[in-house]
């Protein structure tokens, strides 16, 4: 069953100053039709009650809401999906457990998981990271333009059309250069919620995407 996958995957964080909640009214304000949950530092009770106001918000902008990597959530609220950062995951077993009706992403950071993903059962799958990031600390080599370029170019020699979202250090300048790469889309955090004016970024993105 193919699912609704958006071009600009905007992804709450951690701040002290400002609520995931907050972060996602922000966002729904300014036309988001995707938004990532992803909290690293409370309770499941936190997190649920937190969840439940999001949901009812993305609710009523018709917004898609993923969680990310808190499976066990996904059927205690209205959530859409699950997003798996964890690339050596078994996402045939995460599939089993959400669902068939449920979204479900996956991280990458080469061809072969990628590859492995796909025929486990991910719905879409955020490859990278494009460039530095301190969002998501990782070691792994930045991939570039290059780097999408060759997986969207590899995926078309093996006939297999499926969406790729470019994550990690994405910056609106960005952009347009990465979707002549063939990608589907781009996910951002830090360039929309450290901005000086954080709805204003996340419109400038809207934009380039829609």
């Amino acid at each position: 069953m193919k699912k609704f996958v958006d071009t600009l995957h905007y992804l709450t964080q951690d701040l002290p100053h400002i609520s995931h909640v907050a972060q996602v009214e922000m966002a729904c304000s300014q036309g988001a039709k995707w938004v990532q949950y992803r909290c690293l530092s409370k309770s499941d009770e936190d997190m649920l009650a937190e969840i439940h106001q999001i949901a009812s918000i993305c609710d009523d902008w018709g917004t898609t809401l993923i969680v990310t990597n808190h499976i066990h959530l996904v059927h205690q609220a209205d959530i859409q999906g699950v997003h798996i950062e964890d690339m050596d995951a078994d996402i045939s077993l995460v599939r089993a457990q959400i669902g068939d009706d449920k979204t479900l992403g996956a991280s990458a950071n080469d061809l072969a998981t990628i590859l492995k993903h796909i025929q486990n059962g991910a719905d879409y799958i955020g490859c990278g990271p494009f460039a530095h990031t301190d969002t998501k600390p990782n070691t792994c080599e930045h991939w570039g333009l290059k780097g999408y370029a060759d997986a969207v170019s590899a995926l078309k020699k093996s006939r297999i059309d499926f969406p790729l979202i470019a994550a990690g250090g994405v910056g609106l300048n960005d952009v347009a250069d990465l979707l002549k790469t063939g990608i589907k889309g781009v996910a951002v955090s830090a360039a929309v919620n450290k901005a000086e004016h954080p709805a204003e970024a996340f419109k400038q993105f809207y934009n380039l995407l829609h």
